[in-house]
């Protein structure tokens, strides 16, 4: 059900540019919409992980730099069943963990040093089996596809009010400048909250991911509860908001409202679903 809702996400996340598109320039506009999606996402595709790992500082570690991380990462990418990723730790004392990389041959993890140092063995290892699931489930792609459309959506609200709002009353193909201004103001809001969802969809994803591969669903629940407990105590430094949705727990949402609009699912229904497949020993419900 949630891959099903992932895929409804992004059609309607790529209905949503190119509506903008047409709303803005009709015809014009729509292609206008279509070459800058794949220019940005050609972009995204080949560099955001290179420019994220930069952004965090992540410097990658080989077995002899960190050999208990990097044995832990190995033995959960052969259980996975994909390559060996490349191993990075960021000078972090908030403790997360993200994946990266366009695919599972070219992907790489990165946990920051509050991590692996708060965390027990059993812990370290549901946090990045989690992380694995993204990228054996290519989410790492997935979510790179939705950040870049929402971003090229809200590239082209801007260049539409820079330039006086959507296509004139007198333009040959109809539209209303009225319509036009609601659309490019609400059409980026609602890009926004499409990529959350598929954001939210994907971490459940992880999560079950995490837990069949480790076979301890609660190794994955008890980081989680360290990991919420910590946020507060312990904030990201560094980065940006932008990137959240890339760590297993959002770094820059204390909670409260936000959470309305958070990249994440809640921590407590994603420890409650965690816990119910230990019981069960089955799998998750679908959400």
């Amino acid at each position: 059900m949630n891959r099903l809702k992932t895929l409804m996400l992004l059609a309607a996340l790529t209905a949503l540019l190119l509506w903008m598109g047409q709303l803005i320039g009709g015809r014009q506009g729509v292609m206008v919409a279509l070459v800058m999606a794949v220019v940005m996402n050609f972009a995204s595709y080949w560099f955001s992980d290179k420019i994220v790992l930069s952004m965090y500082g992540a410097r990658e570690v080989s077995e002899a730099d960190a050999p208990e991380f990097f044995a832990i990462i190995a033995r959960l990418a052969q259980k996975a069943g994909i390559p060996m990723p490349r191993v990075y730790v960021i000078p972090e004392e908030a403790p997360n963990a993200f994946a990266t990389g366009r695919n599972p041959e070219k992907a790489a993890v990165a946990a920051t040093q509050g991590l692996l140092r708060l965390m027990s063995p059993d812990e370290i290892e549901g946090v990045m089996a989690h992380e694995l699931g993204h990228v054996k489930n290519r989410d790492t792609l997935i979510m790179t596809v939705a950040a870049t459309l929402a971003g090229a959506l809200s590239h082209l609200a801007t260049m539409a009010l820079w330039f006086g709002g959507g296509r004139s009353s007198d333009d040959r193909e109809g539209g209303s400048p009225l319509a036009g201004l609601v659309g490019i103001i609400v059409a980026p809001f609602a890009a926004m909250l499409i990529q959350m969802a598929i954001s939210r969809s994907r971490e459940f994803l992880a999560d079950e991911a995490s837990a069949q591969v480790t076979g301890n669903p609660m190794a994955l629940a008890y980081a989680l509860k360290k990991l919420e407990s910590y946020k507060a105590e312990a904030p990201m430094m560094h980065g940006s908001p932008a990137t959240a949705h890339l760590f297993i727990v959002n770094p820059f949402t204390a909670g409260g409202l936000a959470g309305l609009f958070s990249t994440h699912p809640s921590t407590q229904q994603r420890i409650e679903r965690l816990e119910e497949m230990a019981r069960s020993g089955g799998g998750i419900r679908p959400a």
